[in-house]
């Protein structure tokens, strides 16, 4: 585990130990005070608010996190131009060799940007007159996500395009049995600091929240449930 994601692991674990310690309380308020049990227990739900639909997003970052490096897979598709056309990966230098430009730099650059040099390229060398060309990422392998805590095969995964939680989840082998569902920690770092993001992860796959699409170097924490 990269020690960023170690050290906020290991500070969200601490949290919810300070969580566990109040839990005895329950039953002492159950047994004296049935009705303040109950407004407690409300208010220390463990449930994410639906605020995380509203997160803002940092365009640099988010432009910085979809954007081409050494491993990465994408498609192009030049409209009738079938030789022009197929499937390259990013080497360790940040090129390809494209068809009749030969060796071209595409780390840093987003799919558009990518389908915009092609073009470019190829109407200055008058190669092509008006090539028409699309760039699809299949994979970001350069780009990772951590999932971490109570999820069956915790650990560090490449990242898709449009890659959810649900799916970060599923790659971790699913919930454990003592995971709080409902609680997911996603911790995510841009131009503005880094921030703590809470997710109902079962209440979207149950289709009752809206999904949440994960960033690379998003870090999702499945804490232990309290009770």
């Amino acid at each position: 585990m990269d020690a960023p994601a170690h050290r906020i692991v290991v500070q969200m674990k601490r949290e919810r130990r300070l969580l566990h310690r109040f839990a005895p309380l329950n039953h002492s308020l159950f047994k004296r005070w049935p009705v303040l049990a109950f407004v407690w227990l409300v208010g220390c739900s463990t449930t994410a608010t639906l605020d995380y639909s509203n997160v803002h997003i940092d365009t640099r970052s988010a432009i910085q996190a979809a954007s081409l490096g050494p491993g990465d897979e994408f498609e192009v598709r030049a409209y009738e131009e079938p030789a022009m056309s197929g499937q390259f990966v990013v080497c360790q230098a940040g090129q390809i060799d494209y068809p009749l430009l030969g060796t071209t730099t595409v780390e840093g650059l987003t799919a558009a940007q990518v389908a915009r040099l092609l073009r470019e390229q190829l109407i200055q060398r008058r190669l092509i007159k008006n090539p028409s060309i699309l760039v699809q990422v299949k994979t970001l392998s350069s780009k990772k996500v951590f999932v971490l805590g109570e999820v069956k095969t915790p650990g560090r995964f490449a990242f898709v395009d449009n890659m959810s939680i649900v799916e970060g989840v599923t790659l971790a082998g699913g919930f454990t049995q003592l995971a709080e569902r409902n609680y997911a920690i996603v911790t995510r770092a841009d131009t503005s600091g880094q921030r703590r993001i809470p997710v109902p992860v079962e209440k979207i796959m149950q289709g009752l929240a809206e999904n949440f699409v994960l960033q690379p170097g998003d870090i999702v924490y499945i804490p232990e449930t309290v009770m």
